[in-house]
């Protein structure tokens, strides 16, 4: 069956190729969402301007609101989300950094804003350039954070990520994250699905409780210490909450759109691997094919692509691992008492365990990743598996680092 068609030709229910930007728009679009507060940023700005080409041209039922900086962008996406509004926003590195005071009243006032964030090298120096440092630094804000493979999942994850938000047992905010100018820029096949279809999927957002001037109520209010550490411990519970409900909502998508993408983490050829190397964003695709090249050639590895980032998968981690011998994890950006962030949690996830955990530094800055690095990777972690004295922290394509 054809899909139907807009003004720009997109089709509903067929492919199109377009860039991880337009099916960002797309998916907020297909969401409905009621406002739309934005500034613009490189690589994040074309997601604004497909949204209000939408807006413009009658295809988008909503409040778009033009702000006059990143904080204020924010500011009025927990407002508007306060007051009943299904909410969506779009940043990248300085303007997430910008945003910063916001993130950390967004989570605990229990608002469940979607913002999606080109991940962007964060200054200094100025950079335009993948990296993640601009995300990992929100990490503890109490906003859930993935990572997307392509574009496909770039769509398909911004519908979760509002049926992960807006679930009673969770109620925070979702930032879907995807490597600017690899997948922001890049066009690929992405299936656009059904307007119907996705509101089955995702019913009207009905919040509990609203700012409503017929029912006068205050939050975000000051709160004496003795209140406080419970407030800390209920965002806290939540976070956990979402892993359960991250499980069913994937299952769910998948049964009624036939992709799957695995929950908090995805596996390849992780039955019998002796070695495994972790991965996030688009260098996952990369590290399939190395995977298999490795296997063609005898060797045991295999592949765990880490979605979620918050929250963090520690028990499924400790699964996929269970039967290897050594581990590496890939890491775009660096946390500088030592190694990456991702790094760190998954030593953190495997405490107690004698698994060598060895780190792998690559693509910081917007570099490229290449399968002559990801074969590096494998080797090294192989060495450690085999007991062989390797560095802990390895940076890959780096002046002045020999791996």
């Amino acid at each position: 069956m054809p899909g139907r068609c807009n003004k720009d030709g997109e089709s509903e229910g067929m492919k199109k190729v377009i860039t991880g930007d337009h099916a960002v728009a797309i998916g907020a679009r297909l969401c409905r969402v009621e406002v739309v507060p934005a500034y613009p940023i490189t690589p994040q700005t074309l997601i604004i301007e497909h949204i209000a080409d939408f807006v413009n041209d009658g295809e988008m039922d909503t409040k778009f609101l033009t702000m006059e900086s990143e904080h204020s962008v924010m500011s009025a996406a927990a407002a508007a989300s306060a007051a009943g509004a299904r909410v969506f926003t779009a940043t990248s590195s300085q303007g997430l950094a910008f945003m910063h005071e916001m993130l950390y009243s967004t989570a605990p006032l229990r608002l469940p804003v979607v913002m999606a964030n080109a991940s962007r090298t964060l200054a200094s120096p100025p950079g335009i350039w993948c990296e993640y440092n601009d995300s990992m630094g929100a990490r503890d804000s109490g906003w859930l954070q993935l990572y997307v493979e392509d574009n496909q999942e770039a769509l398909d994850m911004v519908i979760q990520s509002y049926r992960i938000a807006e679930d009673k047992r969770v109620l925070l905010p979702v930032m879907p994250c995807l490597d600017g100018f690899v997948l922001t820029h890049t066009v690929e096949p992405v299936e656009i699905i059904q307007q119907e279809d996705v509101d089955s999927f995702l019913p009207p957002y009905s919040p509990d409780i609203t700012l409503d001037p017929a029912r006068p109520a205050m939050i975000g209010t000051f709160m004496p210490a003795e209140y406080i550490m419970e407030l800390r411990r209920q965002t806290a519970l939540a976070v956990e909450s979402a892993k359960k409900v991250i499980r069913e909502i994937n299952d769910e998508f998948a049964r009624r759109f036939g992709r799957n993408y695995g929950g908090l983490i995805d596996t390849y050829q992780m039955e019998d691997a002796e070695v495994a190397l972790i991965t996030m964003g688009t260098v996952t695709s990369t590290s399939r094919e190395v995977v298999d090249d490795m296997r063609k050639a005898g060797e045991k590895v295999g592949l765990v692509k880490l979605r979620f980032f918050r929250p963090f998968p520690s028990e499924e981690l400790r699964k996929a691992l269970s039967g290897v011998s050594a581990v590496g994890v890939f890491d775009r950006s660096i946390s500088y008492h030592g190694g990456g962030p991702v790094f760190n949690e998954v030593r953190s996830a495997l405490y107690g365990s004698t698994l060598p955990v060895i780190n792998h530094l690559a693509g910081i800055g917007g570099r490229d990743v290449t399968k002559e690095q990801i074969i590096k990777m494998f080797e090294i972690t192989l060495k450690a598996a085999k007991g062989e004295k390797v560095n802990m922290i390895n940076w890959h394509n780096t002046r002045g680092e020999t791996v």
